[in-house]
Parts: C-alpha cells; structure tokens; sequence
C-alpha cells in the first residue's frame, strides 16, 4: 500500500469495526486512532480531555454554522458555539493534521471519511452485519449483556452514530454510495474481513 493511505472505518454496532481497525493497522504496520484520537484532540484544542469522551459521537441539534467559515481554528475561539461543536471541530482539525504528515494510518469513525473527502489517498470503509448475528457477538462479548439488553444497546448506539455522522456530514451513514468499500464482517470473518480491506487498499493505491 502507498505509504500516505488513510484508511476510514465507520461501523455498525456489534459488527467488530474496533477489532478490524486494530488487526488491520497492526498487518500494515501503521498506526490506528479510535481513542486516542480524542488524546490527540484535546492535547491540541487545549480542551479538557473527558469533555471529548463525554461528546465522543454525539449528535447536536443546533447547527454547525462555523464550519462554513473555512477557519475551523478561528470559529472555535472566537465564537461562543456549544462544546459538542467545539469537540466535532477540535477532531476535525486533528484528522486533517494527522493527514498532512503523509503518513497511513487507520482511523474509526468520528466523521474521519468527511473530514477527509477532499483528500484522494483515502480508503472509505463500512462494516456492517445482519442484527442478529451482532446481538449474538454482543452477548458473547460482555457477559453482563442478555439478547434483549444487546439489542437495545445496538439499536440505540446506531442511531446516535447515524444522527452524529449525518448532521455534520455531507454523506449518509451505512449507505453504500457514501464509501469505498462495504463488508458484511460477520459472513466473511474479522480476519478475512481484515485481508480484504488490506487487499482492497493495495489495489486502489500500490505500493511504490
């Protein structure tokens, strides 16, 4: 794979897309940011740091007028806006700068495909599965989960991912003509699912 490939991962719940980004990074030798992506954010926003993993993913009702501006930086200090809103935009910055060393990378959801939609070295990808077969891999995942509480989180953390990603995006979360590449982890396997992004990845942009 050219070495500046960014691999994008959003996911269902349940699907195994933190699992995926992780084995497939570790394969690549490249680094993953899922958690730590929100260190990074709030080491360079100077916000404080369990105000990202408060508003990590949630959606806003109000409207993200600033980013019509151009100068995220600028909006977020010099406008009084909401905090899910500075966060969304301190990520944003963050996901640009980590583009800009021309460094692989792969990075799981928070919007990490639109930040990145004007950049061409980018692999946009969206593991899904069918509900049931989530719900089971939640329940054998967390032993404090039956088939109805796995249910429930599933559904729930859906839609807060979908209502996150649509209001700041110009895309449709899980809908296929928003990404490269679509898999149904759990027909092929997190392991195979892993080589077929790998796979997916060197063919769309060879290494030199």
């Amino acid at each position: 794979m050219k070495r500046g490939t960014i691999i994008t991962i959003g996911r269902q719940c349940g699907s195994g897309g933190h699992e995926i980004g992780k084995k497939l990074a570790e394969k690549l030798g490249v680094p993953y940011y899922d958690k730590e992506l929100l260190r990074l954010a709030a080491q360079n926003s100077g916000l404080a740091p369990e105000n990202f993993e408060m508003y990590d993913e949630v959606p806003t009702n109000s409207l993200l007028y600033s980013l019509s501006l151009g100068n995220y930086g600028m909006a977020m200090h010099q406008f009084d806006i909401p905090i899910h809103q500075k966060i969304f935009m301190a990520q944003f910055e963050t996901i640009q700068s980590l583009a800009d060393k021309g460094e692989s990378c792969v990075i799981l959801g928070r919007c990490a495909d639109y930040a990145l939609s004007q950049r061409e070295q980018v692999v946009r990808v969206f593991v899904h599965a069918d509900p049931k077969a989530r719900v089971q891999r939640l329940v054998q995942q967390y032993s404090d989960l039956n088939e109805k509480k796995a249910a429930d989180q599933m559904v729930k953390t859906d839609k807060r991912r979908a209502n996150y990603h649509n209001f700041y995006a110009d895309t449709r979360w899980g809908s296929s003509d928003s990404y490269d590449l679509t898999v149904d982890s759990l027909k092929t396997g997190i392991d195979k699912t892993v080589e077929l992004i790998a796979q997916y990845a060197e063919l769309r942009f060879p290494g030199e």
